[in-house]
C-alpha cells in the first residue's frame, strides 16, 4: 500500500444505517477517482453484536481537496424548495406563480371529483395577494398521529404529506393537500390559511413556511414563530371549507413575474369544462375597475371540444369511455411505519371527445385526472397508437379505401381533429412535480384497448345517425389521405426551374434570375395593370412579380378541392413551389420573402386580407417564419414648390391624417405646394421611378412583417370576417368602433 494511504477505523455503524453509510462511500469513491492514481482499500467485518466495522485511509487534515462528511448540507423541513424552487414549479417568473396558484384551485378541485365541492373562488388583490376559497370538506384540523400536529400544520409544512398517500380520502387526484401547498407555503412571504369545520373557523399563518402570529396585515408585519392552529371564530355546522391566501415571496420570484388574468380564465374555463357542476369564480381587485368572471359547464369534454374546434366541423362529436384493470407495485406504510413494497390493484377510467373540422391543424388537450399534460405522455400514445389502426381497418371494411390504395397514416388521421383525451386514476405517475408528463405505463395499453373498441363499435353502428357521421369522418380522412399523395407527387415535380423547363410555371409570372433564396422576393401585385409599372420598377435579378385577376377565392368559405382548382390560387402555389396544407415544406419555397403588393385603398385591403386567408390556411409555416410581408404604397405624393423657377421636390404621404400634418407643417414653414395633391387610385397610376423609390427599392422601402402572434383568435377573426357564417360578421360591422384610417393600420 503506498504511504499516503494509511487506514484509520471509523466509528461503527449500526446495521440500520449501513445504506446510508454505503451511499456516502458512492460519493466519497467519486471524489477520490477525479485524482489520478488514488487507490482505496475498504475493509469490512461483522462483528458478533451486527456492526460494521469500516477502515477508509485517512487524508490529509486541512487539504483543500478534501471531501468528508462535514462538507455535507442536509436541508430540513422546506429549505429545499427555497434552495431549489424550479424542481418543483418550473421557474421563477410568471409560469411559477401560476404553478403555485394552481396547486391551491387543485386541492379544491379534488375535492369536487370527490363529490364534496361546488364553488371556488378566485380573488386577486391589489396588494398582490392571492385567496382562494372553496366549500368541501376543509383541510383536516384534527392531530396527525406520528407528528402529532394538526392536519393543516401537517399538510402545509411537511412535503409529501397529503390525502393521497393512504389510497382512502381520494379515488382519483391531481394535486392534493400537502405536495403542493406545502411548496406554494416555503414560496409565500405570509400565508394564511382558514378552515370552516365542526362549526368552528380554524386559523394559522405562515412566514416563508414557518408557523407562526402576525401583529398586523400583511407580509411586513411583525411576526413571531409559534405552532399551533387557533379557533377565532363559530360556523354552522353545515358550512365547511377552506380559505388559502398569500402573498409570493419576492426573494424568490422575478420582479416581472405577474399573473395574467387571461391565463387564469383560460385555466378556470378548462377546469369548468373537465368537472361539469363545478363553478370556478375570479375575481380580479387588482385596478379601480374590478372584474368578476364566472365559468360553469354542464356538457364536459364534448362541450369543451365544441368550444376548442378552430374550423367548420365534419360531423359530430364523437365520446369514447371506457376503464381498464392494472396491476402497479407501489411503496406502502406498514403498522410499523416501514415502507413495503406491495402489489396493487389499480382502475382507470378513459374519457375522450374527438371531432373533425374542415382545416388541417390538429388541437389535442390530454388530461390526467384534470390536471392538464401539455407534452402528453403515456396515456396520449396509446390514444394515437389505436386511432390509425382502428380507422385503416373500418375504411377497408366499408370500402372507402380500395385495394390498390395505401394505409392512411397518423398524419391523415389527425389532420383536422380537435380531441380532448382524459384518464382519471389513483397515485398517477407523473414524470416531475411540474405534472406535464404521465408515465404510467399501464395507461398506453388500455387507452390504446378503449379507443379500439369503441371505435370499432362506432363505425359498425346501425344507427343512421352516427352511421352517417361515421362515414364522413372516413370520406374526410381518406381526402386528406388522397391530397397527401398527390401533393407530395406535385412537390416532386415542382423543383426550381432552370430556362429549359420554365414552361411549366404560369406564363403571367416575371421570375428573377438568382436563386438565392436568402435574397429572392416574389412580389403578388393586384391585377395585369399594375404589372407593366411594376416590371418596369423592379430589380429582375431578385425580385419575381406575380400578377393576380381582382379578388381571389374566398378560401374560408371554399372546399379544398375549390381552392385547388381555383386558377388564381393553383398559381400562386405553384409560383411559392413548397405545396399547400400539411405537405407543405417551406425549406422547398423559391423566394425568400413573399410580398402582398396592393392599392393603398378599401378594396386592397379586401384583396390582402384574401391572400392572406390563403397563406394563413394553406401555407402556415410562411407567416409563422416571418417570410410574408405586405408592402406600404404611398396614398398622396405633394409637389413642394421651389422658389425662383426651380423645380420642386417631392413628399410622400401614406395616409390622410400623415398628409394633412405634412401640408399643415409646410404652411408654418411658409412653403407651397401644388395644388391639387396628386393622390394615387392605384399602382397602376405611379411611374415606375415612383414605384421603385417609395415600394420596392430594399435601400428606402417599408415593409410590413405579417405574423401571427396568436394562433386561435387569428383563426377566430379569420373565421368571423370570411367564414359562411353572417350574423356574427354583420354583428361586428355594426358595432365595431373602428374609423376608417385604421383598416389599413
Amino acid at each position: 500500500m503506498p504511504d499516503t494511504f494509511i487506514p484509520r477505523p471509523l466509528k461503527f455503524l449500526k446495521i440500520s444505517s449501513i445504506y446510508w453509510y454505503l451511499s456516502l462511500c458512492e460519493i466519497y469513491l467519486g471524489a477520490l477517482n477525479l485524482c489520478e492514481g488514488v487507490h482505496l482499500l475498504i475493509f469490512a467485518t461483522v462483528t458478533a453484536n451486527d456492526e460494521l466495522n469500516f477502515d477508509v485511509p485517512a487524508t490529509e487534515a486541512g487539504s483543500k481537496d478534501s471531501y468528508t462528511a462535514k462538507d455535507l448540507a442536509v436541508l430540513e423541513g422546506l429549505d429545499a424548495v427555497r434552495k431549489r424552487p424550479g424542481m418543483y414549479i418550473g421557474s421563477t417568473d410568471s409560469r411559477g406563480l401560476m404553478h403555485c396558484l394552481w396547486e391551491i384551485i387543485d386541492n379544491a378541485v379534488d375535492e369536487s371529483l370527490a363529490g364534496h365541492c361546488k364553488k371556488i373562488e378566485i380573488n386577486l388583490e391589489a396588494d398582490g395577494s392571492v385567496e382562494v376559497h372553496d366549500d368541501g370538506r376543509g383541510i383536516p384540523v384534527d392531530k396527525e398521529p406520528k407528528t402529532g400536529l394538526t392536519g393543516v400544520e401537517v399538510v402545509l409544512t411537511k412535503l409529501h404529506a397529503g390525502g393521497k398517500f393512504g389510497g382512502g380520502s381520494y379515488a382519483a387526484s391531481g394535486g392534493l393537500h400537502g405536495v403542493g401547498a406545502s411548496v406554494v407555503n416555503a414560496l409565500a412571504e405570509r400565508l394564511d390559511v382558514e378552515v370552516d369545520r365542526n362549526g368552528k373557523i380554524y386559523w394559522m399563518s405562515f412566514k416563508r413556511g414557518t408557523p407562526g402570529i402576525f401583529d398586523g396585515d400583511g407580509p411586513k408585519a411583525e411576526f413571531t414563530e409559534q405552532s399551533g392552529l387557533r379557533v377565532i371564530g363559530k360556523i354552522s355546522s353545515k358550512v365547511t371549507g377552506t380559505r388559502v391566501k398569500w402573498w409570493s415571496d419576492r426573494q424568490i420570484f422575478l420582479k416581472d413575474a405577474s399573473l395574467d388574468i387571461e391565463d387564469i380564465y383560460a385555466r378556470a374555463r378548462q377546469t369548468s369544462f373537465l368537472v361539469p357542476g363545478l363553478s370556478l369564480t375570479v375575481n380580479d381587485n387588482r385596478s379601480k375597475e374590478k372584474t368578476t368572471q364566472t365559468f360553469y359547464h354542464k356538457g364536459g369534454i364534448s362541450e369543451y371540444c365544441d368550444f376548442l374546434q378552430p374550423d367548420q366541423p365534419v360531423g359530430d362529436v364523437i365520446r369514447i369511455y371506457g376503464t381498464g384493470h392494472y396491476q402497479e407495485t407501489v411503496p406502502v406504510l406498514d403498522d410499523k411505519g416501514h415502507m413495503v413494497s406491495t402489489e396493487v390493484e389499480r382502475d382507470m377510467e378513459v374519457d375522450i371527445a374527438m371531432k373533425w373540422g374542415d382545416g388541417f391543424e390538429s388541437t389535442i388537450r390530454s388530461f390526467v385526472n384534470i390536471i392538464a399534460t401539455p407534452k402528453g405522455g403515456t396515456h396520449l400514445q396509446g390514444f394515437e397508437r389505436a386511432i390509425t389502426k382502428s380507422f385503416n381497418e373500418a375504411m377497408r371494411s366499408a370500402g372507402i379505401l380500395k385495394k390498390n390504395e395505401a394505409d392512411v397514416i397518423k398524419d391523415d388521421v389527425m389532420e383536422g381533429i380537435t380531441a380532448v383525451v382524459t384518464v382519471r386514476m389513483s397515485e398517477p405517475q407523473f414524470e416531475g412535480q411540474t405534472k406535464e408528463v404521465l408515465g404510467t405505463a399501464a395507461a398506453t395499453k388500455i387507452v390504446s384497448a378503449v379507443v379500439a373498441d369503441k371505435l370499432k363499435e362506432f363505425f359498425a353502428t346501425t344507427r343512421r345517425i352516427d352511421k352517417a357521421n361515421g362515414k364522413l369522418i372516413m370520406e374526410k380522412v381518406a381526402g386528406a389521405s388522397r391530397t397527401r399523395i398527390s401533393a407530395r407527387t406535385h412537390k416532386d415535380l415542382q423543383r426550381r426551374k432552370n430556362a429549359l423547363e420554365s414552361s411549366a410555371l404560369p406564363t403571367k409570372l416575371s421570375d428573377c434570375r438568382s436563386e438565392d433564396v436568402t435574397r429572392t422576393e416574389l412580389f403578388i401585385v393586384e391585377g395585369d395593370s399594375a404589372l407593366g409599372t411594376t416590371k418596369a420598377a423592379r430589380n429582375s435579378e431578385f425580385q419575381a412579380i406575380l400578377p393576380i385577376r381582382g379578388k381571389i377565392l374566398n378560401v374560408q368559405k371554399a372546399s379544398l378541392s375549390q381552392m385547388l382548382d381555383d386558377k388564381e390560387c393553383g398559381s400562386i402555389i405553384q409560383v411559392i413551389g413548397a405545396g399547400s396544407g400539411k405537405s407543405f415544406e417551406l425549406d422547398d419555397a423559391r423566394y425568400g420573402r413573399v410580398i402582398l403588393m396592393s392599392d393603398a385603398d378599401v378594396d386592397g385591403a379586401h384583396i390582402r386580407c384574401l391572400l392572406l386567408t390563403l397563406m394563413y390556411r394553406y401555407m402556415r409555416p410562411l407567416i409563422d417564419s416571418g417570410r410574408v410581408f405586405a408592402a406600404i404604397p404611398p396614398l398622396h405624393r405633394i409637389e413642394v414648390m421651389g422658389g425662383g423657377g426651380k423645380k420642386g421636390n417631392y413628399i410622400y404621404t401614406y395616409s390622410d391624417d400623415e398628409m394633412k400634418k405634412v401640408t399643415a407643417d409646410l404652411a408654418k414653414n411658409g412653403k407651397r405646394w401644388k395644388e391639387p395633391i396628386q393622390r394615387y387610385k392605384g399602382l397602376g397610376e405611379m411611374d415606375a421611378d415612383q414605384l421603385r423609390e417609395t415600394t420596392m427599392d430594399p435601400d428606402v422601402r417599408t415593409l410590413r412583417r405579417i405574423t401571427v402572434t396568436d394562433a386561435a383568435a387569428a383563426e377566430a377573426m379569420f373565421e368571423l370576417l370570411m367564414g359562411s357564417d353572417v350574423a356574427p360578421r354583420k354583428e361586428f360591422i355594426a358595432n365595431a368602433e373602428i374609423s376608417r384610417d385604421s383598416i389599413d393600420a
